[in-house]
């Protein structure tokens, strides 16, 4: 799907596994630990469930395999106990539990979505999918994706549950300030140098020749459909969209889906079994074969191409935006002026170039938390200051040139109320969701059936998963 939702920042390698299998960072250090729990147990074992929650059962094995993910993703796991990541995998079941309990509907449409683009990634990073069958310790193929269906499908019930916790909890500005005073003075967070930052885009534009080329290329694919060819073989074969390559170039979607207008507009508009003419999208070029319809949702399949830009072109957006960095050096236009006036970039255009950090939904960029790759451009710039053209290569929209300046240049500081009010009223509204989850947990666990076996039955929870 990355090709045609709405802009959304990528992913770092293996991270959804580690949510899976319990992030480190994420898991509450229990009170106290006894025995050899230290670190993966090594002795030989029979595997068995070890614990019960609800309808969902935890193997000794899984623990072993959350110590592997994370291993493998490159994180630490000397100081995380098997006491510890049992309490972190007894959270997720009770998420889970309860969603269904609660009536919580995942569509499995949604599941083999997300499963096939892990699968992609996975198999990119690990080189087939017979490496990744191996990597995971599967027998086969088809036990894999069984065993990564009701992983990701848990993981989505007990992400929703908590959605379900905690989207109707706010904050007020009295609870803020509240919160913020409760603080002492010593103990107060420092936040690190920030930026604040604008940027103006200059995309390459693509000549008529090559649209045409493009636009030719997919009539001719619609004619061969029509003479009886599969539509899903010329997906996968043709398809420059990455989220729906392995599946055929398919989609279910309906009309509240994060697709963009053009394609939702052209989806909407055809009959069962049509397929439409070529169309455009910010994404590039479209055919879409409408399948199904059942009731409010469409099931179609897509194939996506995107114009390639020529040398020529990409040149003369180069000279382009070294002439609007050397009017704005000459101070013949303001860069906000020259934002607006000449920017490709119409999610900035607007605001004068002003970047708003995706994170945070504010201005703000901290240093430390910048990609390293961005941050090695701008974290020299003093204010003012416009770096030279930088070619940027956009997995959704191709090559393009740009140029950032700084705005402003917020050094490392203490926690002010008046200055750093968003910041502090996150905390606060984190703090108040971390106390509606920590009850919710504890009701949940008197009402729900757990048992836990064995020698885990030793270990000191925070949670009351024993019911002692």
């Amino acid at each position: 799907m990355i090709n045609l939702l709405n802009k959304k920042t990528t992913t770092i390698l293996f991270v959804f596994l580690i949510a899976i299998f319990a992030n480190a960072q994420e898991i509450i250090v229990e009170k106290t630990v006894k025995k050899d729990s230290i670190k993966p147990s090594k002795r030989q074992k029979i595997d068995g469930i070890i614990a019960t929650v609800g309808d969902y059962t935890v193997l000794d094995s899984d623990i072993d395999k959350a110590f592997l993910e994370i291993s493998s993703a490159g994180g630490s796991v000397k100081d995380i106990t098997r006491c510890q990541m049992l309490g972190k995998l007894l959270e997720d079941k009770l998420y889970a539990h309860q969603a269904i309990q609660d009536s919580i509907v995942v569509k499995d449409e949604e599941v083999k979505e997300k499963m096939a683009q892990q699968m992609d990634y996975m198999v990119e990073q690990l080189g087939g999918m017979d490496k990744v069958v191996k990597y995971f310790k599967k027998n086969n193929e088809d036990e894999f994706k069984t065993d990564l269906f009701e992983i990701l499908k848990q993981q989505k019930l007990a992400s929703e549950m908590q959605k379900k916790i905690i989207d109707p909890i706010t904050i007020t500005p009295e609870e803020t300030r509240n919160f913020f005073k409760r603080i002492p003075e010593a103990e107060r967070p420092v936040f690190g140098a920030e930026l604040e930052m604008a940027q103006i885009t200059v995309k390459p534009v693509v000549s008529a020749e090559e649209k045409q080329s493009i636009i030719d290329k997919l009539k001719e694919i619609k004619k061969q459909v029509l003479d009886g060819a599969s539509f899903t073989t010329k997906a996968v074969l043709y398809t420059e969209d990455p989220g729906s390559r392995s599946t055929g170039g398919f989609y279910k979607i309906n009309k509240k889906t994060a697709f963009v207008k053009e394609f939702k507009d052209v989806a909407f508009s055809l009959q069962e079994g049509e397929i439409s003419e070529p169309f455009e999208t910010e994404f590039g070029y479209h055919i879409i074969m409408l399948e199904k319809i059942k009731g409010q949702d469409l099931e179609l399949r897509h194939i996506l191409m995107v114009p390639k830009v020529s040398v020529a072109a990409l040149n003369e957006a180069k000279e382009k935006i070294l002439l609007i960095r050397k009017h704005i050096l000459d101070k013949e236009i303001s860069f906000a002026e020259a934002a607006r006036t000449t920017s490709s970039e119409k999610e900035t255009r607007a605001n004068g170039g002003t970047l708003v950090n995706p994170k945070t939904q504010d201005t703000h960029f901290e240093l430390t938390k910048m990609d390293p790759e961005f941050y090695s451009q701008v974290a020299d710039l003093k204010n003012g200051e416009i770096t030279t053209p930088i070619l940027e290569d956009d997995p959704k929209e191709g090559k393009k040139y740009k140029i950032v300046t700084v705005t402003n240049k917020i050094e490392e500081h203490k926690a002010d109320y008046s200055k750093d009010y968003t910041k502090i009223r996150e905390l606060a509204l984190k703090e108040k969701q971390i106390e509606a989850i920590a009850k919710w947990s504890e009701q949940k666990i008197k009402e729900t059936y757990i048992k836990i076996n064995g020698e885990y039955r030793d270990c000191i929870f925070t949670n009351n998963w024993l019911k002692k």
